[in-house]
């Protein structure tokens, strides 16, 4: 059974969140009970490259929801394919049942109910995927998954991702693509897989893994169409358990985005 969340419960407005979003935030305050921590080293593989995606796909998960343990077990399958970026949105609109999600973004949750309102269906629930910014699934229905994993349009533009000298560099685009289109490119620090106990709620005494978890957000800039490079220190990113980060091209807005363009991951060294 998915979770949906009762009109009367969801957040009142979209808000546009700052132009520059903090980079690497800490871990949410962790609930009573909760244990937090990245996996071992030798018992999940390296995060590795995804330089040119087929799709990027969001899943939209909590910790307090029943539902969600087989959506989150699929992620993590989809995060070890190398054409897809697959990437964990923890929202916050379930930690009234009684487990606080150690994860979860408030950001997340909106950025969830603006894709309702641009898709304009206004189905907002866990757990639920949302591919290339523009179609919607139910995250623990795998061949719905797949049906739409294999008719994705693929996001065009290029997108290259290189460190060196402790600095990250983001090359969107080609000279050639002049007026191609219009996108805003974020850079998201992820975490590649962090075991969470669970001490309360629907899934008290679970310990669950999560796969590619966003961490942050922060906005580089705007692709106009043609090539754009932006840089930042590797030391803005950084912070506990982040190994990896994903550069997302979409268009439209924060507040109202739409379909993603380009995308690309990297492990940080």
């Amino acid at each position: 059974m998915i979770h949906v969340l009762p009109r009367h419960l969801a957040p009142c407005h979209i808000v546009v969140i700052g132009i520059l979003l903090i980079v690497g935030l800490p871990v949410a305050a962790l609930a009573e009970d909760a244990v937090v921590t990245p996996v071992a080293a030798g018992m999940q593989p390296a995060p590795h490259a995804v330089p040119a995606p087929k799709a990027v796909v969001e899943l939209f998960t909590s910790q307090g929801c029943s539902s969600c343990p087989p959506a989150d077990k699929l992620l993590g399958d989809l995060a070890k394919r190398p054409d897809v970026v697959a990437l964990t949105l923890a929202v916050d609109y379930w930690d009234y049942l009684g487990w606080k999600d150690t994860l979860a973004k408030h950001g997340h949750s909106l950025r969830q109910k603006a894709y309702a309102k641009v898709r304009g269906d206004g189905k907002m629930f866990t757990p639920q995927v949302v591919l290339n910014g523009s179609v919607m699934a139910v995250g623990n229905d795998e061949d719905a998954l797949d049906g739409a994993l294999a008719s994705a349009a693929v996001p065009r533009v290029p997108v290259a991702i290189a460190t060196t000298d402790g600095k990250l560099a983001v090359k969107v685009g080609t000279g050639t693509m002049a007026g191609a289109g219009h996108g805003e490119v974020w850079l998201c620090p992820l975490a590649s897989d962090v075991t969470v106990k669970i001490g309360r709620g629907e899934n008290e005494g679970s310990t669950m893994t999560y796969h590619n978890v966003v961490r942050g957000w922060t906005r580089l800039g705007e692709w106009n169409g043609g090539e754009v490079r932006f840089e930042t220190g590797l030391d803005e990113i950084r912070a506990d358990s982040i190994d990896s980060v994903a550069i997302l091209v979409q268009s439209g807005t924060q507040a109202s985005p739409g379909t993603i363009l380009g995308a690309a991951l990297a492990p940080l060294p």
